[in-house]
């Protein structure tokens, strides 16, 4: 039985849904960014209590086939933007389409139709979100960030941030006070 989980976005939320799955006596396999493979039937108290630890949490159990379908669109984005040493060599585009096995025109319209955004603008808010963090650890150039984030050159990159953030590159690292976003803000 597999459960979808709404919010699930990092490693850290994968370790709080083992440790709560263990703490109700849940036997489990696989747990990946948004889901997880239950290895039994949940009966309702079961469903119940899961549904309440995970809440405490941030985290939420989901049951509608588009919010789920949403949710796996995102999590792909998040584990392919701040989870991958190195980006998908194909675009975007075909990477998730290929990831979730539909065609990408569906899943960009119902993405957009679902969220009042487009999945490119999703993409390019999870790049300069990344893009802040590694400016904020200083062990890498502009261009090798632009390198690493798979842009065509180092003013594209300076100037999708500046859209986004109001601020260039350069800007921001002299600005310390600027707060990462949570990705589960975004």
């Amino acid at each position: 039985m597999r459960i979808n989980i709404k919010c699930m976005v990092s490693s850290r939320c994968k370790v709080i849904v083992q440790t709560e799955l263990d703490k109700l006596g849940l036997h489990y396999g696989i747990i990946n960014l948004g889901e997880v493979d239950i290895t039994q039937d949940l009966n309702h108290e079961q469903r119940i209590e899961l549904k309440a630890a995970l809440l405490r949490h941030g985290l939420e159990l989901m049951a509608n086939k588009k919010a789920i379908l949403i949710e796996k669109i995102r999590n792909t984005i998040v584990e392919m933007v701040h989870h991958c040493d190195d980006s998908p060599k194909t675009n975007f585009s075909n990477y998730i389409s290929q990831k979730l096995s539909r065609d990408y025109t569906y899943l960009a319209n119902m993405f957009s139709e679902e969220t009042g955004t487009t999945i490119e603008k999703y993409i390019i808010i999870h790049k300069i979100e990344r893009v802040k963090e590694l400016l904020s650890y200083d062990e890498l150039s502009l261009t090798q960030i632009s390198y690493k984030m798979h842009y065509s050159s180092v003013s594209h990159l300076s100037n999708q941030f500046k859209k986004i953030t109001g601020v260039t590159p350069r800007e921001f690292k002299k600005l310390k006070h600027i707060r990462q976003v949570t990705l589960d803000q975004l």
